[in-house]
Order: structure tokens, then C-alpha cells, then sequence
């Protein structure tokens, strides 16, 4: 009862913590992720347009490989980071100008006749759902539709639509935006800007200067309009015309043929707002009708589970104080007549730290793992305290990566460590290292070499370029493995983790079992699978239906919840194997909690199913398919290795508290 008092006892403060961190994203401070700018009256300012995307296909293309109209001064690249270039982003300029507070109407330009791969492309990309993702002063593009008699926002806006019962494909050439403004004094206020535009503080002198506006809104209504393409074309770019109403009828549309010329337009209005300027991604970061009877659901769920693991724990943690309580008490001719009458753990103490198979790769496996819990726990508690907002693209991707390659030095670590304690000598922690930082980083290049070639024949901006895999290559080369190597002799100079009992020369006999050992290893990943199957469906829509992932406090409670069940669930299971006598426990523990990847990996495929129903294509499946593997693997290492150091720590005390001659 006291044991069970000081746990309630212990846990009531780090729920208050795990609870607080929920609240913190959105209520404490604000990061935005870039330099706050502020227009003047007439200010020129352009959108910017990033890769069109599809949920169907998945497969991301760039915006001027359709027949839009091109910026006067030519196309411009924005700088990408390193995240953004994984994703696939390409962020160009665009010839959509608008000046503040000036509401126009305004000619682009018309096309020429739409040859045949044109005319094919614009209607395979209207048909495959292409969006279009423009982009004003950072923030995305917004139209809202009505569904069912329900409002839901969008990102982006189409290429273009096949209506039903039609057989003709229609592009969307006409633009009606509406830019929200907040009127902003600068006047006893300091500005500090973090992020990928640079970061710095507005003196007194300058605060005079930064009265104006500010954009805290960007919204679209896309629409087709057929215009007469001989009366535009005597038109310059940028030349008044009148404003027009998005027709309904499909008469009045622009239809996608061959020898057809498109007329693009747009029209702006700017509206005042009262939103602040940190803000302004509140509106994108809202989420559906019910959500919050979602969260509650979730949070009893992860108690719940929580509170039976918990129990668990503490039985057979009872259980073996009770018979470590009872070996003890006995005397030396007792403890031997009662270990030939009883069995149980205590009849494996000869062979319970004898070298298991395949060694090697365990200590590589777990020191992969090591590295790849590590980059998760700070990539999220840094996203949790908002240092990487929506606003900052791919620094989310940026960060992970760095993180992973500087925690070479922990994986050479730990998994040289683990290889001196199970050889007993440090010979051979050359060849651990070398392995270590290739193991996990060599099936990622070989999955992503060959997702790359599918994306290169598809002319997809989400091919990762040649020079960007050298990048990468160097990174890994010129950072994570000398790290990797130098975390391998600091674990060839650490003090050595002695066995406390020693291991028989002969084998010990493991009695036959009525039920196969395996099928109880795949059932243990079941309870952990329970803590994060409902966030990795949100984390699924975020990756692959284009939505904003923002809740990382609750991310990080299931990742608490995560390593406090995977550490549960092996210890159990390695103290039931020991109990039938079976002393092979060094693998079982790892994928004991490890096979929550098994489970991870058919969840996925049945998002595709249910889910992701519109997904096209056997390359668009193959993307899918092969993204999902890697993650599924990512956290089989991270959560096996969370398993195999907490199983390790529970023998080593077990057997540490037994009395032997």
C-alpha cells in the first residue's frame, strides 16, 4: 500500500508538468519563425508559389511546369533549407502583385494556343486534384468550401475541375483574393524576429518608422471565367480591367482544350482586421467540429493504460523483492535444496548473461536506436516550447537531421559499451562504430535511392537532386560517423559493466514450451501500439492529406507515455521468460516493444486503404509504402532499444541480489 502511495505520490507532479506543456504552445510565448514585416501605404509586395501537390498522387511537381504566366524579371528561386528541399518544396516568385491597401482589378496575360502536351498535362493535373500553394509574406493561401452545411478550410486552391456528368476539364484563371491588414503603431514595443529570415531588435529610433500594416490574412476564391483572348492579348501586364463575378454556369467557364488560349486574372481587396500580427497562423492551425471530444478520449485512453502498465510493474516487482526476500533469508544448504525443488529465474543464474546470437548487431541495432530516441525527444520537446512554428518551413526536417548526426557520439557510445560488456575486451570497436553509423542511415539511402529513381522518371520536384544526396552523403560522412567513432572510444575508455554472477561453461537445457515464445513477443507491441495509434492518425493525415501538425505537447505526453509502456512491457516479458527457465532474453526484450513497428507498418497500410482511397497509381502506393516502412523501422530501433536498456537494468538487478559462492 505504501508502494502504491509514494507511486500515486510520484506521478501526480510529472502529470502536472506532462499537463502544463499542453498549454504552454499556445498560451506562454510566441516564436514565429520569421521577422515580423511592416508595409506602407501603396508598398509593393509579391506571392510567392510553391510546389503543386496532390493527395492523390503524392507526388509533388513544380508550379511552372503548366502554362501560367511567368514573372516579368523571370523566375527566382527562394533559398531553400535543407528540410524544404527534402519535402520537395520549390518556393519561385510570381508575377502576383498586389500593393497594400490598393484594391484592383488585374490582367497577367494570355497564353498562347495550348498545344497537345500542354492541354494533356493541364487536364491530367485538374483531374489528379493538383493544388496550387501560393504563398503572401509567409503566410499560405486559404478558400474555405461548403460541405454538407459544414465550412471547411483549405490550403491552396486548384488547378483546376471535372464536374460531374461533364466531360470537359475546366482551369481556374481567375483569382479573387482578400488580404487581411492589421494597422500596426509601433510605438513602445520591441520586436524580437527568430527564424530563417534572420533575427534582430527594433531600437527606439526605429519604432517611429515601423508604424504601418501589417498581413494577417490571406484568402482566395478560385473560380473560371472565359474571356475573349483577341481583347486581351492587346493588354500589358498589371493593366486595370474590370472586376467580375465568378460565374456558375459552365457556359461562362474556361474550358481545357487543345488550340484554347488562357486569359489570368485576378482581383485583391484588403481588408482591416483586429488580429495581431502572432496571430495570424491561428485561423490554419483550427481543427474540425468534435475535435475536443477526440482529446478527451485520448487523454483516458493513455491514463488508463497508463495506470494498468503501472500495476503490472509493480506486481511482479513484488513478486521478485518476495522470492529475492526469501532466497535470502534461507542458509547455504537450504538455498541449494531449494533451488533443485523449485523452478524459475532462479535456476537460469549460470546462463542468464551468456552471449546471445548475432551480438554484434544487437549492440548496432541499440545504438541506432539510442540515436534515433535521442533526435525525437529534443526534436519535439524544442517544437513543444515553439521554436519550430509552421511559418518556419522545413526546420522541423532541418532540425531532426543535425540532431541525428551530432548524436552519432551517444549511438558509438552506447553501442561499443554494450559490445565490451558482452565480449569482456574492446577488440573489435572499430569495426561496432563503423557499422553503428551505417546500419540505420545505409537502409535509409538504399530506400530513398530507389524512391528517388521513381521520382526522377516522373520529373517530380520531390526527386531529390544529385547534388543534394552528395550533400547529404557529406553530411553523414564528414560529421555523424567521425562522431560516431569518437563516441566508440569514449565507450572503449568507460568503466566496464561487470556481470554479477558468472555464466556456466555448458549451456543450460530450456524446458519445451507449449506456445511458440515469438507469438508472445508479437503480442507485447499491442500495448504500446495502444498509447500512439490514435496520434499516428493525425500524424498520417499531416504527412499525407497536406494538413498543419501543431500539438506537439500532446505529441510529447505520448511519447512519455511511449517509453514508460515499452519499458513495462519488456521488463514483464523478460521476467516471464526467466521464469520458465528460458535465459535467451536479450532479443526478445529488444522486440518485445519492437514489434509495435509490425503494428505501425499494418496500420499504415490500412490508412491507404480507408483513408487515403483517392492515392492513384502504383507509384504513388510505392512512395507511400516505402516512406511508411522507414518510419515503421525508425521506431522499432527507438523503441527496442528503450525495451532491451531497461531489461538489461532489471536482470543486471536481479541477479546482482542473489547470493552466489
Amino acid at each position: 500500500m505504501a508502494g502504491a502511495l509514494h507511486s500515486s505520490c510520484f506521478m501526480a507532479p510529472l502529470l502536472l508538468v506532462v499537463l502544463l506543456l499542453i498549454v504552454s504552445p499556445s498560451n506562454a510565448f510566441y516564436l514565429p519563425g520569421s521577422y515580423m514585416h511592416t508595409y506602407s501605404q501603396g508598398e509593393v509586395i509579391s506571392a510567392k508559389v510553391n510546389s503543386l501537390t496532390s493527395i492523390e498522387t503524392e507526388m509533388p511537381f513544380n508550379y511552372y511546369s503548366l502554362p501560367y504566366c511567368r514573372p516579368q524579371g523571370g523566375i527566382k528561386k527562394s533559398a531553400e533549407n535543407l528540410g524544404e528541399l527534402l519535402m520537395g518544396d520549390q518556393i519561385d516568385n510570381s508575377p502576383y502583385r498586389f500593393r497594400v491597401n490598393v484594391n484592383e482589378s488585374v490582367f497577367l496575360c494570355t497564353t498562347k494556343g495550348l498545344n497537345e502536351n500542354d492541354a494533356k498535362l493541364l487536364k491530367q493535373r485538374a483531374r489528379d486534384l493538383y493544388q496550387v500553394n501560393m504563398m503572401l509574406d509567409n503566410l499560405p493561401v486559404m478558400r474555405f468550401t461548403e460541405q454538407n452545411g459544414v465550412t471547411v478550410q483549405w490550403t491552396g486552391f486548384p488547378v483546376g475541375y471535372s464536374p460531374a456528368g461533364s466531360s470537359e476539364d475546366y482551369i481556374i484563371n481567375h483569382l479573387k483574393f482578400k488580404v487581411l491588414v492589421h494597422e500596426y503603431e509601433g510605438n513602445n514595443v520591441e520586436i524580437i524576429g527568430t527564424g530563417e529570415e534572420g533575427s534582430g531588435v527594433i531600437s527606439e529610433i526605429d519604432k517611429k518608422g515601423m508604424s504601418g500594416y501589417q498581413i494577417v490574412g490571406f484568402q482566395v476564391v478560385p473560380c473560371s471565367v472565359k474571356r475573349n483572348a483577341e481583347d486581351f492579348s492587346k493588354l500589358n501586364m498589371y493593366d486595370s480591367i474590370d472586376p467580375v463575378d465568378c460565374p456558375v454556369e459552365l457556359k461562362k467557364a474556361q474550358v481545357i482544350r487543345q488550340q484554347e488560349r488562357i486569359t489570368f486574372t485576378y482581383d485583391v481587396e484588403f481588408v482591416k482586421s483586429d488580429i495581431k500580427w502572432p496571430s495570424r497562423w491561428d485561423a490554419y492551425l483550427k481543427m474540425e467540429a468534435g475535435s475536443k471530444v477526440h482529446w478527451f478520449s485520448i487523454m483516458n485512453s493513455l491514463m488508463v493504460i497508463l495506470f494498468l502498465a503501472g500495476i503490472v510493474f509493480v506486481i511482479f516487482l513484488r513478486t521478485v523483492r518476495r522470492d529475492l526476500t526469501r532466497y535470502e533469508e534461507l542458509d547455504k544448504e537450504s538455498q541449494a535444496q531449494m533451488n533443485e525443488e523449485l523452478s524459475g529465474w532462479k535456476l537460469v543464474v549460470g546462463d542468464v548473461f551468456r552471449e546471445p546470437t548475432c551480438s554484434k548487431l544487437l549492440c548496432i541495432m541499440v545504438g541506432d536506436g539510442v540515436q534515433i530516441l535521442g533526435m525525437a525527444i529534443v526534436t519535439i520537446v524544442f517544437a513543444t516550447l515553439g521554436f519550430m512554428s509552421p511559418a518556419s518551413r522545413g526546420m522541423l526536417l532541418t532540425g531532426m537531421i543535425v540532431l541525428y548526426l551530432f548524436l552519432g557520439i551517444a549511438a558509438g557510445y552506447v553501442s561499443v559499451r554494450f559490445w565490451r560488456t558482452i565480449k569482456g575486451t574492446s577488440e573489435g570497436w572499430r569495426s561496432v562504430s563503423w557499422l553503428t553509423a551505417c546500419f540505420f542511415p545505409g537502409v535509409m539511402f538504399t530506400v530513398l535511392t530507389v524512391l528517388n529513381f521513381v521520382l526522377w522518371k516522373s520529373e517530380s520536384t520531390g526527386a531529390l537532386p544529385i547534388s543534394l544526396f552528395f550533400t547529404l552523403l557529406a553530411l553523414w560522412f564528414c560529421i555523424s560517423v567521425p562522431l560516431t567513432l569518437v563516441g566508440g572510444f569514449l565507450g572503449t575508455r568507460a568503466e566496464q559493466i561487470e556481470f554479477p554472477v558468472r555464466t556456466n561453461q555448458i549451456p543450460r537445457e530450456i524446458p519445451a514450451r507449449k506456445c511458440p515464445s515469438w507469438l508472445l513477443v508479437l503480442g507485447a507491441g499491442t500495448l504500446p501500439f495502444g498509447t500512439l495509434f490514435i496520434e499516428l492518425f493525425f500524424i498520417l493525415s499531416s504527412i499525407w492529406l497536406g494538413r498543419f501538425y501543431y500539438v506537439f505537447g500532446f505529441l510529447l505526453i505520448v511519447l512519455l507515455l511511449l517509453v514508460v509502456v515499452c519499458a513495462e512491457v519488456s521488463v514483464v516479458l523478460t521476467y516471464m521468460n526467466l521464469c520458465v527457465e528460458d535465459w535467451r532474453w536479450w532479443w526478445k526484450a529488444f522486440f518485445a516493444p519492437g514489434s509495435v513497428a509490425l503494428y505501425v507498418f499494418l496500420y499504415s497500410i490500412n490508412y491507404l486503404v480507408f483513408d487515403l482511397r483517392s492515392l492513384s497509381g502504383p507509384v504513388s502506393a510505392m512512395l507511400y509504402v516505402g516512406y511508411s516502412f522507414l518510419m515503421a523501422f525508425a521506431i522499432m530501433l527507438a523503441t527496442g532499444t528503450i525495451g532491451f536498456l531497461t531489461s538489461f537494468a532489471f536482470v543486471h538487478y536481479l541477479f546482482s541480489s542473489v547470493k552466489i559462492d
